[in-house]
């Protein structure tokens, strides 16, 4: 018997649009032109099909190192984790704040 599971994928500091899905490998000439961009589901976690992919849209203005992984912990020694790094934006609402000055050093 051969059991898969769909992973349970979860992203720190925002939420997302699921925008679509799919069994096998991505086709980036054929999946995008079914993705949902008049009402995704909005989620900060999404289950990703087993042997296949989910597609996501965000707008990164929360600056910082935000992690995204699967939810079961034993698979994200497997590889099933990844960061994004969102750099400062143009206004104050979407910047980090200097680190204070009596910040130690490590």
């Amino acid at each position: 018997m051969i059991l898969s599971e769909n992973h349970p994928f979860h992203l720190h500091g925002f939420n997302f649009f699921e925008v679509g899905r799919g069994l096998g490998n991505f086709n980036p000439e054929k999946d995008p032109k079914r993705f949902n961009l008049v009402d995704p589901v909005e989620r900060n976690t999404v289950g990703v099909p087993a042997g296949g992919w989910t597609a996501i849209r965000f707008i990164a203005d929360n600056p910082g190192v935000w992690f995204m992984h699967c939810h079961l912990e034993i698979h994200t020694t497997w590889g099933l984790k990844m960061a994004f790094v969102v750099d400062n934006g143009h206004g104050p609402d979407q910047s980090l704040l200097p680190p204070p000055a009596d910040l130690p050093k490590c």
